[in-house]
């Protein structure tokens, strides 16, 4: 039997791509001009996406490369004013907290695969920076963190009350993200928030609770889905206190974060097997199916069910055998709530290293074949459909609440979805969302690369051109790597 998977074929990439972007060049005849939009005060609000988080860290190029920055390069021919950002101290990533690391450095591609750059980081969260920032994307911001006290407080980031990225910049420990927005008396404004919401539950494998229905955030954990009502009071007072004083913005919803690489690239059936150890591991599921056939002949199981949780090897590629806690709990009986994996459920990409190797050397218990993965490597058909109806309700209320307020609605989700089912063409060359190799995204799999960043903004620019008749120009996504080196000065 093979303990291992046999990892993805990766290939070194070139940085830049030749080709010119056809389809993103606007005619220089055309002035570029704001229309009613006024770009002399720009502040953006949101996650990690709008602070150029990529490759699982925020960095300095990441940030200059973040698609707010992008936009406000574009803003400035029309009258945009100078945007100003909380930079980490060099290319590396990661943080420490009083001297201890607490986020870790930067993934690049080593020719082989994605790595983590060797070195300690060097910002630190307790070296405050003083003055205002344009840029207010905070990394591991939910919606409404944006408007909790203290969240930006360096003594609450040890134990998970605070946001260390926050921290760094707030202009005090008791503000919000969005007072010291306010303060700045923002002309324009982007707000694309609402993806951690669901996020973090999703990359955990659903270890979390999907909290419809409880309106107290202070009581959710870390993975927890948000409540829609929770999000929608949220979204609806940024908006509203954004535009207060005649403001204009653009505003954008959310893709369905399961079409993001981290959970489309692990297949759910990348075990290859011979027949001989296929029969092995029937012999040893034997008794397993045996029980599930005494608890169908007893009524407390349903056909259906039955036939889901038996599990059966064969030669060739196999479903991995997962721990599923939507099944009928059975554990009274000793019958544990196991099955294998469905194109239906989505193996995250931390498992690519996991599965197939065994547990503690022994060969007879390999993961995800004879020892069942848990929870936290999977996410379940009834796990995606919770996220994706939370993620529906928060884009209902995002395209309500740009629609009340006149402003410039982006669909991410639109994108997301051609780049996950055939790509986005430019020039010669087609962007898409495979892992590594598609362009779109960073190496860990969630975040946009420097491309796809650049890719958000011209979609960005689309949006506010057509609401406020500005004619602000695309960026020529050639010029935008697909991956950073691991030496960047």
């Amino acid at each position: 039997m093979k303990k291992n998977i046999k990892w993805l074929l990766l290939v070194s990439l070139t940085m830049m791509a030749c080709n010119n972007d056809e389809n993103n060049n606007t005619t220089e005849e055309v002035p570029v001009t704001p229309g009613s939009a006024v770009f002399t005060k720009y502040v953006a609000l949101g996650d990690s996406f709008a602070a150029g988080y990529s490759d699982n860290a925020l960095f300095k190029r990441g940030q200059e490369g973040s698609y707010v920055n992008v936009l406000a390069q574009q803003f400035v021919a029309a009258g945009g004013g100078t945007f100003t950002i909380p930079y980490t101290n060099d290319n590396k990533g990661g943080l420490l907290l009083a001297g201890n690391v607490i986020a870790g450095t930067r993934l690049y591609f080593n020719g082989t695969a994605p790595v983590q750059l060797p070195g300690t980081p060097t910002t630190e969260v307790t070296a405050h920076l003083t003055g205002s920032f344009n840029n207010m994307g905070i990394p591991g911001a939910k919606s409404f963190h944006l408007v909790a006290a203290n969240y930006g407080n360096v003594a609450g980031v040890a134990s998970g009350a605070a946001n260390p990225y926050f921290a760094r910049f707030a202009s005090t420990s008791s503000t919000t993200v969005l007072a010291d927005a306010i303060a700045q008396s923002p002309t324009f404004f982007s707000l694309f928030i609402g993806g951690n919401d669901v996020l973090s539950y999703a990359t955990s494998g659903g270890i979390g609770k999907d909290q419809t229905g409880n309106m107290n955030p202070a009581t959710y954990g870390s993975n927890d889905i948000t409540d829609p009502t929770v999000f929608a009071s949220v979204y609806s007072s940024l908006v509203t206190a954004l535009t207060a004083n005649g403001a204009k913005g653009v505003v954008a919803n959310l893709p369905y974060i399961t079409s993001l690489p981290y959970f489309i690239t692990v297949p759910y059936n990348p075990v290859p097997l011979t027949e001989s150890a296929a029969a092995q591991l029937n012999a040893g599921y034997a008794a397993y199916n045996a029980g599930l056939q005494q608890m169908l002949t007893n009524k407390l199981l349903s056909a259906d069910e039955a036939t889901r949780r038996t599990i059966t090897f064969k030669a060739g590629n196999n479903p991995v055998v997962i721990v599923d806690s939507y099944l009928t709990n059975l554990t009274a009986y000793t019958i544990p709530s196991y099955r294998q994996a469905t194109k239906e459920d989505l193996v995250v990409l931390s498992a690519r290293t996991f599965i197939g190797t065994a547990v503690g050397g022994d060969p007879t218990k390999v993961n995800g074949l004879s020892v069942p993965l848990a929870d936290n490597w999977v996410l379940t058909k009834d796990e995606v459909g919770e996220v994706k109806k939370a993620t529906d309700s928060y884009n209902a209320t995002i395209a309500a609440v740009a629609q009340e307020k006149g402003l410039a609605f982006v669909d991410t989700k639109s994108i997301l979805t051609q780049l996950s089912s055939g790509g986005i063409k430019f020039g010669n060359f087609t962007m898409t969302s495979s892992y590594v190799t598609g362009g779109a995204f960073s190496l860990d799999g969630v975040h946009p690369s420097a491309r796809g960043y650049g890719l958000i903004a011209n979609i960005f620019i689309d949006a506010i051109n057509l609401k406020y008749q500005s004619t602000l120009r695309h960026v020529d996504l050639a010029t935008y790597p697909i991956q950073y080196p691991g030496s960047l000065q």
